[in-house]
């Protein structure tokens, strides 16, 4: 196998299907990117068994050879493209599964593997086809990804679960502290089905279609073990995380009497500040509400710091006082794209849902609701 190919295109595509090469030896041939040469096209993929990707390229000159396939180090791989990124690249594979990169005025030489046990990828059983837009699957992602869990006890919950109807799509994430329901009406699927995605793949697609415009083709198989993602010249294909999903209806609390309207920014800079005199392992920042005023305050008692401060609000409800996670709040207010934000509550034990709020209502194919768990205040 012998291409040539500019240095610049074959590093951003290495490095955009990196972050799946494993760290650990568990299985030693995933640390290598697997090199696959067709009559047109080079095929680059990263495995690490969970999630697949692969990328295509058109090299300016391409031959098949006798070799058409190779195992080649990963991080040894990036980081000499990577420090010929500006150049024209020539890399042969000779039959013992030797690299031979020339580049300018210089030579360079690495060993590959035989890629017989590189896993092939996922053949998607009886498959089912549906198609999404890139920008509603990013922002799907954006709005719900930093509300996963991530312990290794209820591994449901450290994925974001989609949910297609003929009505729409929902995402939903939580950790149990915190939660995000994102709902779209303008992506639907004929048939009801859901299924649990990790965060991985997300990850990855969160970054590769930031730039991508168009729809993208995502197949699962029939019995909803995988799922495949194809756009542009990517492929990427990740198990599904098995198991169900927390009925997370029953966690949003119904019949909130006392609703805050506050701008977002205002309250975001507030908790902020406060949150730099909480108690470090609390993180612990409390509201009272009263009229039309808001007192946040934090305190540390160990370390004899204190911080409060006043806002002026729209509060519509009766005097109370509540605690909450500061980490857990700004991570919410950071994620809503409205001026002003709606707050509803009802007891100090009973979790507060936060809604994006306009004045005047205006019809979309958007929602999204985020509930975040009360602390108990520390007197």
């Amino acid at each position: 196998m012998k291409f040539i190919i500019h240095g610049g295109a074959l590093s951003r595509s290495l490095q955009s299907i990196s972050s799946v090469v494993p760290s650990s030896r568990t299985m030693p041939i995933l640390l290598n990117f697997l090199l696959e040469s067709t009559n047109e096209e080079l095929i680059v993929t990263a495995s690490d068994l969970e999630t697949t990707i692969s990328v295509k390229l058109t090299p300016s000159v391409l031959e098949q050879g006798n070799i058409t396939k190779i195992a080649i180090p990963a991080k040894m791989f990036l980081e000499v493209v990577n420090s010929l990124s500006t150049q024209q690249i020539t890399i042969n594979v000779t039959e013992d599964y030797s690299v031979e990169i020339t580049a300018g005025t210089g030579k360079y030489k690495l060993v590959g593997e035989n890629p017989e046990s590189y896993p092939e990828a996922t053949e998607l059983t009886e498959p089912l086809v549906t198609n999404i837009s890139s920008s509603v699957l990013v922002k799907a992602i954006g709005k719900t990804i930093f509300a996963t869990g991530t312990g290794e006890m209820r591994p449901q919950m450290t994925g974001v679960l989609c949910e297609q109807t003929p009505e729409g799509t929902t995402f939903v994430a939580t950790d149990a502290h915190k939660l995000v329901k994102y709902t779209r009406t303008d992506c639907k699927n004929d048939e009801a089905r859901s299924f649990i995605l990790p965060k991985t793949p997300l990850n990855i697609l969160n970054k590769l279609l930031s730039s991508h415009k168009e729809e993208i083709d995502v197949t699962m198989s029939n019995n909803q073990t995988n799922v495949r993602f194809e756009f542009e010249n990517y492929t990427l294909i990740s198990r599904l995380i098995d198991g169900k999903y927390p009925n997370y209806n029953m966690a949003i609390p119904e019949n909130n009497p006392n609703k805050l309207i506050i701008d977002r920014e205002m309250l975001f800079d507030s908790v902020k500040r406060v949150a730099l005199f909480a108690n470090q392992v609390s993180n612990q920042v409390v509201f009272r509400l009263k009229d039309k005023e808001l007192f946040i305050s934090a305190e540390d008692t160990d370390m004899s710091t204190l911080a409060k401060e006043r806002l002026n609000c729209n509060y519509d409800g009766e005097e109370l006082e509540i605690g909450f996670n500061a980490g857990y709040l700004m991570e919410m207010l950071n994620n809503i794209d409205t001026e002003l934000l709606l707050m509803e509550m009802s007891t100090p034990d009973r979790a507060g849902i936060i809604f994006p709020y306009k004045e005047q209502e205006e019809e979309t194919a958007e929602s999204i609701l985020m509930l975040v768990m009360p602390v108990v205040l520390i007197k």
